[in-house]
């Protein structure tokens, strides 16, 4: 709806401050959308121009780490962050059963970290508790997007997770994994400063 068609909409046309309020943040959300498109070439969700992602990173979880938290990202529990990550856009972290993240990673967009589950609850109407079961991903990790990292596993260093892949199972050092239940499908090779993969 148009900022001229909703002002004509209850509460706002009755209420003269809460309408110049609401085209205050309209001339607000274009300012900001034109900073990052001109600042980053990025066209943003408005709440995402809106804060810092490092200063979301540094209010969570301490100054001086340099970890990059969007504001969309929602979190829950015990979570802990090792310094130079970035987590991305639509992402989903649940700490409830203890969620330990590494440094050096990426979490990327919509990616899910789900230390509990409902399952036998919802299956016996209520009678049985939630399950719960930490996670632990290492240090230089990239989770792809839309990734889903189920309870109890431990992901180790320097791994890969394929975009869309369910991790159900522990992953060792060096992994790519790939796919829904996630496999290993090849190995992280790093060379010098190179990086390179070998897939199997």
């Amino acid at each position: 709806m148009k900022l001229e068609q909703l002002l004509l909409e209850e509460p706002f046309r009755s209420d003269p401050e809460l309408a110049q309020l609401l085209r205050e943040i309209h001339r607000l959300r274009g300012a900001l959308g034109a900073l990052s498109q001109n600042k980053f070439r990025r066209i943003n969700p408005f709440v995402e121009n809106l804060f810092d992602w490092k200063d979301k990173g540094a209010a969570l979880f301490g100054e001086g780490k340099n970890i990059s938290v969007y504001d969309s990202c929602s979190m829950a529990g015990d979570v802990e962050v090792g310094e130079n990550t970035w987590i991305g856009p639509y992402t989903a972290l649940d700490g409830n059963g203890g969620l330990k993240i590494g440094r050096n990673c990426s979490i990327s967009s919509g990616v899910n970290i789900v230390t509990h589950d409902s399952v036998k609850h919802a299956l016996s109407g209520g009678k049985m508790p939630y399950e719960y079961a930490p996670i632990e991903i290492g240090d230089f990790c990239y989770i792809g997007t839309n990734a889903v990292i189920t309870k109890g596993v431990k992901i180790g260093h320097h791994c890969v997770v394929g975009a869309g892949a369910v991790v159900t199972r522990d992953l060792p050092d060096f992994s790519i994994a790939l796919g829904v239940p996630a496999r290993v499908a090849g190995r992280v090779k790093v060379v010098g400063e190179q990086i390179e993969f070998e897939y199997f």
